[in-house]
């Protein structure tokens, strides 16, 4: 059974018509219409009734597009191992990470893992907190970096590091030292609040804040990167783990005032998993050493 027929089958099984087909195999449609002859003569079945010049799946034709969908998956994926070993690679693990962590702390650290294990082909799943542990305990990812602690019987959280909150707004045409003074409050006041942008604090944090500062205006932005730019843009003010700004505050490109109006919370980081093996052993103890403050 030829790869070409299937992949042919089950994109004609999917748009149900051979003319957009093979606009999509980038093939002629009389290509289209060989393939799909031979995969029901080497089948001994009819795929597709014919009708008016109309195409529709027939009982069998349906019950084969769920086979060859999995026969073109199984057969991707040795073609890619065996790619793969022959690239020098002879293990895959793959990674699950939030977006506020990608940015922060793996690629401090991926480098130097990725330099001392030339044999695993690492795959890097950007996911929502919310979801990671469910994706370790499934067995889906190997690892994960979460904000948030785990709560499943099965899997092990790791806390690797804790992450001040720090008040961060855009620079002003005064430098921090030469500047007056900056009053937090006529800041949050003249601004939006950007948040949101991590799971943990904000609920918490809002409803203190606002006892300090009525009034203030808050816009919702659920992505720390986008909250960032916002605030070098003039668009507002925000709360992140200082992490998260540090690079941008030690080149000037945000600044953070002195904040008094209560103390700010502290936010943890955790690796997440489900069965410790040498790689997984391996990779929290060199991440550990890594300082992200």
């Amino acid at each position: 059974m030829d790869y070409q027929w299937l992949r042919t089958f089950i994109i004609a099984a999917e748009t149900l018509n051979f003319r957009k087909a093979s606009e999509k195999l980038r093939v002629s449609q009389p290509s289209v219409t060989v393939h799909i002859r031979l995969l029901e003569e080497h089948l001994g079945i009819t795929l597709f009734d014919r009708i008016n010049n109309r195409v529709s799946l027939t009982d069998a034709g349906r019950l084969f597009y769920g086979e060859a969908v999995k026969l073109i998956e199984s057969l991707d994926k040795t073609v890619h191992h065996m790619q793969s070993f022959a690239q020098g690679y002879r293990t895959n693990w793959t990674i699950a990470i939030s977006p506020l962590m990608a940015e922060t702390i793996l690629p401090y650290y991926l480098r130097t893992f990725m330099d001392g294990h030339p044999d695993v082909e690492l795959t890097i799943r950007v996911e929502e907190s919310e979801r990671i542990e469910k994706l370790v305990d499934d067995g889906e990812v190997h690892l994960g970096i979460s904000a948030l602690n785990a709560t499943l019987r099965n899997v092990e959280s790791i806390r690797i590091y804790n992450d001040p909150i720090v008040f961060v707004m855009p620079v002003d045409s005064y430098d921090e030292e030469s500047g007056p003074p900056i009053d937090v409050r006529d800041a949050l006041m003249d601004n939006y609040l950007l948040t949101h942008h991590h799971p943990v604090f904000w609920d918490d944090l809002l409803v203190v804040l606002k006892k300090h500062v009525p009034g203030i205006r808050t816009m919702k932005v659920t992505q720390a990167h986008v909250a960032k730019r916002f605030i070098q843009e003039g668009l507002g003010n925000s709360f992140l783990p200082h992490s998260v700004v540090r690079r941008e505050l030690t080149e000037g490109r945000l600044m953070r005032p002195h904040f008094n109006l209560f103390e700010l919370p502290v936010v943890s980081t955790f690796i997440i998993v489900r069965k410790m093996g040498r790689l997984e052993e391996e990779f929290i103890e060199g991440i550990s050493k890594f300082y992200f403050g």
